[in-house]
């Protein structure tokens, strides 16, 4: 069983599929830091200063009563939360990976296209008498003078 596991295991598509999951992960981190930190802030800044990350509806007030100024304030108080601003940073990250998946996919697809092209057609062919290469449109062989049927390209 450990033997059959083990051949499984190095199999080419489950270590790849592997690194995909590792890059994945690496590349989500990316894209997270990307909006909490490159993207939100300016428009926070539009929206007249709002910081995304504090943006929250109190459900029920914590230990020590509100108003709380930030998040991590409402959850020090041990205040039940609806996080919405942190909910709008996840929805614009997915939004980014997605398409950043979109373009990837893209890309593999039209190279496939591309490599299922038909080959070109040929441009010799053989003598039916002689067996030696002419060209497709050739009336008669150069090798042995046989009269032959043109082929049309």
């Amino acid at each position: 069983m450990l033997k059959e596991f083990r051949e499984f295991a190095m199999k080419g598509n489950v270590v790849d599929m592997a690194v995909g999951i590792i890059i994945g992960a690496a590349f989500g981190t990316i894209i997270k830091s990307l909006v909490a930190d490159v993207m939100m802030p300016p428009i926070g800044l539009l929206l007249g200063s709002v910081d995304f990350a504090n943006l929250f509806v109190v459900l029920k007030m914590g230990a020590t009563p509100g108003p709380y100024a930030a998040l991590a304030e409402a959850q020090e108080a041990g205040a039940v939360t609806i996080n919405y601003g942190v909910f709008v940073m996840a929805i614009i990250s997915f939004v980014i990976v997605a398409f950043a998946v979109f373009l990837v996919v893209r890309h593999i697809n039209r190279l496939k296209r591309e490599e299922e092209a038909p080959p070109p057609e040929p441009t010799t062919r053989d003598c039916p008498f002689c067996l030696s290469t002419i060209p497709v449109k050739a009336t008669r062989c150069g090798h042995c003078t046989s009269e032959v049927t043109p082929s049309a390209l």
